[in-house]
């Protein structure tokens, strides 16, 4: 049977369907959404919640010409699919493939790149300001979720388009949720239109029983005038007009029709920022994620599977938990990523010591940092591509008071199918250069919870940062040990090559010199475990021994690691040692299974060993040298 999906290759043909084929498209797009994102994992409960407002936006609109900027955009898929990319929608988040996120590069109907929340108003607000000043009529479209639109950035961006009075249109789509459940008094505020939820699950009764009424019809108008006049009760319009914002709403989210009627009243009626507040249903359509929308955000490929193996954010979490029961000043943050970094794990058990700021990381760390200030130990845990965000709090608010805040970076280096708006490649690039700042990263699980501990126990600024996805498999020592500050250490012996590696790579290191052991090349291997301060007095001893060394990190290679190394050698009048830095080129890594991208940028022992013997072709040399010497006294 074919299905009106299939017709579907661009905007235009979306208005060419009648109105009574809406209900049948949206629940083919619901049923293409959890077949494929079930297969190739991603954004599944954001998707099936805009099923209905996508299609009103595309049947109202007119894009590419007019500019529909998706918050975050890992809910764009249904506006993937219906904007030439249905044939292509199962290369989703596979290398090569479609991003899960929004692409200028992909699609013309992607007007920005994005992946990270509450830049949307910002960025639809310039396109808006540059379409006047070069007098074109284009529309501008920013969709962002009530999550977002409680981060600092976006009441940036609202604060501005009131002052500037720029025709603008935000639909705010509100769910309740973001990752994890909203919070902040804003969110309180909007938490009280459940009382309006109830509402529209009762209007479609009352307006059918009504309109069997005499003068039915009419008696609907008037129920409607009430309404629009009472909304003001739930959702004070006085918020938005002082801001300088027309409002509009709520609105059913689910109700098409009514999204496109309202979408061309104020396409065609408002000639100033204006926001239309959508309420939707996170997870509409599929009962498994409408029951558990917090589990169903973000789904694994369906050949997803850990085994017995914890993940990194788990052993945090643990580690964290039992340094909780110890020490009661010990205070964990998360910026909306509870689930993410594994503090709802903490938060069972220490509810009032785990506090979510919203998606606010600027103010997380400054948070954090007032907390220290008053004698407490705060844990901030946080994605590498989200601390970015709050480099600044880092330096000014944190570094220069020297205030004992701990960084849990979570997701550092290669992350995989989120791409490259969320690859953890620059942690190590920006955070180096602060002073007072001490940077490190564990080899393995086990040493994760020993520097957690020698962190908490410390009085400086402490960033540890660790990958995502499941650990070594190392078993777990019970009692926890201080690790000195600084402090590497030799896994291997070797006089011909030293190779110095940090956090996930060191185990890869010792794998290459096992490889290059059997070709006749001792390597001798360092666990960094800090890149700042470096283990000064082990890596010059060895760099004097073997004279060649090659330093492997999960991080660009501008700025990191290596270069620290470099600059000890030379500062050591060390400049007669041979140095070859490996880690990620200077681009934005693309996505893909992270064994795949890093064996495509030789960060696994097999390219650690290729470049040891590309950088040092004389070793391999030696050893047939050897082996000819060898062949012939045999």
């Amino acid at each position: 049977m074919t299905r009106i999906l299939d017709g579907i290759n661009n905007p235009q043909d979306l208005k060419k369907i009648s109105p009574g084929q809406i209900s049948k498209l949206a629940q083919e797009i619901r049923d293409e959404l959890v077949t494929t994102v079930t297969t190739t994992g991603g954004h599944l409960a954001s998707n099936l919640g805009v099923v209905e407002l996508t299609l009103a936006l595309h049947r109202v609109f007119n894009s590419p010409k007019d500019k529909i900027v998706w918050d975050v955009g890992h809910q764009s898929y249904v506006h993937k699919l219906v904007t030439g990319r249905r044939e292509r929608f199962d290369s989703l988040r596979q290398f090569g493939g479609l991003s899960g996120f929004t692409d200028r590069e992909e699609s013309p109907h992607d007007p920005f790149t994005a992946g990270h929340a509450s830049t949307s108003i910002s960025a639809a607000l310039g396109m808006a300001v540059a379409r006047d000043m070069a007098g074109d009529d284009y529309h501008v479209i920013s969709v962002i979720g009530d999550g977002a639109i409680t981060g600092g950035m976006a009441f940036e961006a609202i604060n501005q388009a009131g002052h500037m009075g720029t025709k603008l249109l935000v639909i705010l789509n509100d769910n309740g949720m973001s990752i994890s459940p909203n919070v902040g008094a804003l969110a309180k505020i909007m938490n009280r239109l459940s009382l309006n939820r109830r509402y529209h699950r009762a209007k479609s009764g009352v307006r059918w029983l009504v309109s069997h009424m005499p003068l039915g019809r009419h008696l609907w108008a008037l129920i409607e005038w009430i309404k629009i006049s009472l909304t003001g009760l739930v959702w004070p319009r006085a918020f938005w007009g002082q801001l300088g914002f027309s409002y509009i709403g709520p609105i059913d989210g689910h109700d098409e029709a009514e999204l496109e009627k309202t979408l061309a009243q104020a396409r065609d009626m408002y000639h100033r920022p204006t926001l239309i507040h959508v309420l939707t249903t996170k997870g509409k359509g599929y009962e498994p994620a409408e029951d558990d929308c917090i589990a169903f955000h973000g789904v694994p490929p369906s050949n997803h599977s850990h085994g017995d193996i914890p993940t990194y954010g788990q052993v945090f979490a643990q580690t964290l938990s039992k340094l909780a029961r110890e020490n009661p000043r010990i205070v964990a943050i998360t910026a909306a990523m509870s689930g993410g970094t594994g503090l709802n794990l903490v938060a069972k058990e220490f509810p009032d010591r785990v506090i979510d700021v919203g998606i606010c990381e600027q103010h997380a760390v400054t948070f954090a940092a007032g907390l220290a200030s008053r004698g407490y130990i705060p844990v901030v845990a946080i994605y590498s591509t989200f601390l970015q965000r709050a480099f600044d709090q880092v330096l000014h608010d944190v570094c220069i008071p020297k205030l004992p805040v701990i960084f849990a970076i979570d997701r550092a280096g290669i992350v995989g199918d989120d791409g490259k708006t969320h690859q953890g490649s620059f942690d190590l690039s920006y955070l180096m250069p602060i002073p007072e700042l001490i940077v490190c990263a564990p080899k393995d699980e086990n040493e994760l919870q020993h520097l957690l501990f020698s962190a908490v126990t410390s009085t400086h600024p402490v960033a540890i940062r660790y990958p995502r996805g499941p650990a070594v498999g190392v078993p777990l020592e019970t009692e926890l040990h201080k690790i000195p500050m600084g402090r590497g250490e030799l896994l291997r012996n070797g006089g011909d090559i030293a190779i110095v590696a940090i956090g996930a790579m060191v185990i890869p290191a010792l794998d290459a010199a096992d490889m290059l052991a059997k070709q006749g090349i001792k390597a001798a291997v360092i666990n960094a475990r800090f890149a700042k301060p470096l283990d000064s007095d082990l890596i010059i001893r060895v760099a004097q021994s073997t004279q060649r060394m090659l330093t492997v990190e999960e991080n660009a290679i501008a700025g990191g690691f290596g270069s620290a190394v470099l600059q000890l050698l030379q500062k050591s009048h060390l400049g007669t040692v041979s140095v070859i830095n490996v880690g990620l080129p200077d681009e934005f890594v693309d996505q893909g299974l992270p064994e795949l991208m890093r064996a495509r940028y030789g960060l696994d022992a097999q390219g650690i060993v290729n470049r040891v013997l590309l950088a040092f072709p004389e070793l391999a040399q030696s050893v047939k040298a050897a082996s000819r010497v060898g062949n012939v006294r045999g």
